[in-house]
């Protein structure tokens, strides 16, 4: 299979139904890829409790200076995020 998505980081988010849901953050390599084309790769090469339940988009995700994705970083955003949403 080519190498249709340039980098993605799968951090555990809280979720009421399950305790932690996988949410995927992806940086396309292949701008005309979509969500779709991500769920049915993940459908066909991950077992059923690792498949992402959501996907987000970006442009880039925030790194270490040694080069590894900050997972932290992207699960604090989401959780704030989800706080202001709560308050709204």
């Amino acid at each position: 299979m080519e190498k249709i998505w340039l980098k993605s980081s799968p951090p555990g988010m809280p979720d009421e139904l399950s305790g932690e849901a996988v949410k995927l953050f992806v940086v396309k390599k292949d701008p005309s890829r979509t969500e779709a084309d991500l769920f049915a790769f993940c459908k066909d090469q991950l077992t059923g409790y690792k498949r992402p339940k959501l996907i987000e988009f970006r442009t880039e995700l925030k790194k270490t200076n040694v080069g590894k994705i900050l997972r932290r970083v992207l699960r604090d955003e989401e959780l704030s995020r989800n706080a202001s949403r709560q308050n709204n």
